[in-house]
């Protein structure tokens, strides 16, 4: 009898902190949104990605006055440097919209625009409402392809635009990092130019 109540009390408990555990589980952290959250999946979380990028760039392009989108550390002949012929910060820009088309067009099998240039974008591009428009609808390309991807296309061997074998899993993958390598040099331009990158504001 008393094994039966001594079973009975630890079921009772175990039942109690099943609910307890539910109940927690179930109820939103205070300031949290009480709409249900929907299930991560591999493009969700590439997406994801691509968008903390996408604001970083967008925000470092916008931090940038017009009349210095021609700016590259060549100008300022630091002593002992070797700036020679590097990207200026629009031409960054456009390298890193035309990269973008670059990389995830082989994800769905289509053609880059013609606009990419070899990696370039367009030559006769220099206003900057042009360029950020340019680099939006690449990133907005990039959202449409990730979109497409699931857990049986994610390894498939597709061919890149270089002609070497790849998957979309790289692709995908690839251009959130890329675009991260020339953030990194945009933040420079900008520090050069005494403007502090949006990001590092109120920090």
């Amino acid at each position: 009898m008393k094994h039966s109540s001594l079973l009975l009390t630890a079921a009772l408990s175990l039942a109690v902190a099943s609910a307890y555990a539910q109940a927690t589980k179930s109820s939103p952290a205070p300031g949290a949104s009480t709409s249900p959250s929907t299930p991560a999946t591999i493009a969700s979380a590439i997406d994801r990605e691509i968008s903390v990028v996408e604001k970083e760039v967008l925000e470092a392009a916008e931090a940038m006055p017009e009349d210095k989108f021609d700016f590259s550390p060549e100008k300022l002949n630091i002593s002992g440097s070797d700036y020679k012929g590097v990207r200026t910060f629009g031409e960054q820009l456009k390298h890193i919209a035309a990269a973008n088309y670059l990389i995830w067009s082989p994800i769905m099998g289509e053609k880059p625009p013609d606009t990419v240039n070899d990696g370039k974008g367009p030559d006769n591009m220099k206003a900057k409402t042009e360029i950020i428009k340019f680099l939006k609808d690449s990133f907005a390309f990039g959202h449409k392809s990730v979109a497409t991807l699931n857990s049986s296309n994610l390894v498939e061997p597709i061919t890149s635009g270089s002609g070497r074998q790849t998957t979309r899993l790289f692709q995908a993958t690839f251009a959130p990092a890329h675009c991260f390598d020339h953030y990194g040099q945009m933040v420079e331009y900008l520090r050069m130019n005494g403007i502090v990158p949006p990001a590092s504001r109120g920090q």
